[in-house]
């Protein structure tokens, strides 16, 4: 199965402004400097410095954004003087739930509206098929997850669309049979055609789908920027996805938060064509194109020839910001199925939830058995 070429050129945006929502969670484009160098071949390199004042990621949102994305303990969030909710976390959990039920819970009312349609599913990786973990390098999915969307696979065109890079995801995968989209989309591959019997890096030679290929440079240099000047704060991260970067702080004192914060924030003022965006205790400086997981979710769907097709109902499970602009293309787009990963309330354009990568694989393993009972039916 191909993917079909696109001449299309990524288009410049402008980061949104932050928004609060009702349950304190920032959006996930961040305003960063419109001054410093554009891009061009002669990328001067950010010299390592000291982070300039702290009182810059706070007046800009960065601090609450990374507290937000990344519930700390009660006593970071008094020294930061960010004021504690007083409600009950069972209670809002549970009206949460009334709003975004569980899709185990809900598995017919999916499947009453999926029969005589053809399904197609989207799976973010951590979080969702491999838990949360303090080393990512060590956020593997077990045996039995692995088995269990290599069977999905078979009866379902499946895709992992991750903020890791494409060949990192695939190596924690394993799977040929897969569609691979890192770098939050912006490296994509197709399986290769009786993947079970080839050698699994054919699979990566296939072509791809790169829509910010002219930012390599940039990143590159971006990445060996971050990791000089983040080289002293103990337990930070940085790793190179390819088309983006991360700055890992879960490891990170909560004191050294706003330093991390300030890093990236003085790397970033020199480079106007990237932006920052937040996950579970990362900062992901990405390049600012009208590209992200819902973009590659079309893409993979019009590759696939169902993206004016009435008879498809697409689902995509994922557990972090980045997942929105997919939850928000399926639910406004193609009448399909978000998921979130979540074992608290948060904002979401998500219909449904599941508390962790254990329920996942429940489901996943209960629409292997549907589609089969189907095909024997037929």
């Amino acid at each position: 199965m191909d993917l079909k070429s696109t001449n299309a050129s990524p288009v410049l945006t402008d980061p949104a402004p932050i928004n609060k929502s009702r349950l304190g969670i920032h959006s996930s484009l961040l305003p960063f400097s419109q001054s410093g160098a554009s891009f061009s071949s002669g990328l001067l390199m950010t010299p390592r410095k000291k982070p300039g004042k702290l009182d810059d990621v706070r007046s800009n949102g960065w601090l609450d954004a990374m507290i937000s994305s990344s519930p700390p303990s009660k006593k970071m969030l008094k020294d930061f003087n960010v004021e504690v909710a007083s409600n009950d976390s069972d209670i809002a959990y549970n009206s949460w739930m009334v709003k975004h039920p569980s899709a185990l819970n809900s598995f017919e009312q999916i499947i009453s509206r999926a029969r005589n349609k053809k399904v197609v599913m989207f799976l973010d990786y951590d979080g969702t098929l491999s838990p949360i973990v303090d080393d990512p390098d060590r956020a593997f999915m077990s045996d039995e997850m692995r088995s269990t969307v290599r069977n999905l696979a078979k009866h379902i065109p499946t895709a992992i669309i991750s903020g890791r890079s494409r060949d990192k995801v695939y190596e924690l995968v394993g799977l040929t049979e897969l569609f691979y989209a890192g770098s939050h989309g912006m490296d994509i591959m197709c399986p290769v055609r009786g993947a079970e019997s080839v050698d699994p890096s054919s699979c990566i030679k296939t072509t791809d789908h790169q829509p910010a290929r002219e930012f390599l440079p940039m990143i590159d240099e971006v990445f060996r920027t971050l990791v000089e000047n983040t080289k002293d704060v103990k337990g930070a991260k940085v790793e190179h996805h390819k088309f983006c970067a991360s700055v890992h702080y879960r490891n990170v004192d909560e004191k050294n938060w706003p330093t991390i914060a300030q890093c990236v924030h003085d790397v970033l003022d020199g480079y106007p064509r990237l932006r920052l965006t937040h996950g579970r205790k990362v900062l992901e400086v990405r390049p600012v194109i009208n590209w992200n997981k819902g973009k590659a979710v079309e893409f993979l769907l019009d590759s696939l020839g169902l993206s004016s097709s009435d008879d498809v109902i697409p689902v995509y499970i994922g557990d972090d910001k980045t997942d929105e602009d997919a939850f928000k293309v399926l639910r406004e787009g193609y009448q399909g199925y978000g998921i979130l990963v979540s074992s608290v309330p948060k904002e979401t354009k998500a219909l449904f939830s599941l508390k962790d990568p254990s329920e996942v694989k429940q489901f996943l393993q209960c629409l292997v058995r549907w589609k089969g009972q189907n095909e024997l039916l037929l």
